[in-house]
């Protein structure tokens, strides 16, 4: 006798949980229509352009907010180098203070790249 009433109370439960989610203050997923149609300021598109550039480069963590603390202020931004790149860079520089051409530039990036 007692199971009566708890199905009775388990339907009512239901049927109110069915009107909420049916009800007229359900939110809609599509933003109003007065935000799609004005164009992006000059900032918006310069914060889409320099986020685009930054994921294209797969910059993330630190160097991604340099790179758009950069980008955004209109500085002219050079990517940054990784250890490779960098090696490479310092090695050349020595050999051009050095000012060795051909054959014996070549045996000391060699060395200088490897790290002897």
């Amino acid at each position: 006798m007692k199971l009566l009433p708890l199905l009775g109370c388990a339907a009512l439960l239901c049927a109110t949980a069915a009107m909420a989610q049916t009800g007229s203050n359900a939110v809609t997923a599509t933003p109003p229509a007065s935000t799609q149609s004005k164009p992006l300021t000059a900032q918006q598109q310069r914060m889409q352009t320099c986020s685009a550039d930054a994921s294209t480069q797969h910059l993330k963590g630190a160097e991604r907010k340099s790179y758009m603390k950069a980008c955004l202020s209109g500085k002219p931004v050079q990517p940054a180098l990784n250890a490779q790149q960098q090696r490479m860079k310092d090695c050349s520089a020595k050999a051009g203070e050095q000012k060795l051409k051909g054959a014996e530039r070549k045996k000391f990036m060699s060395s200088c790249l490897k790290g002897e």
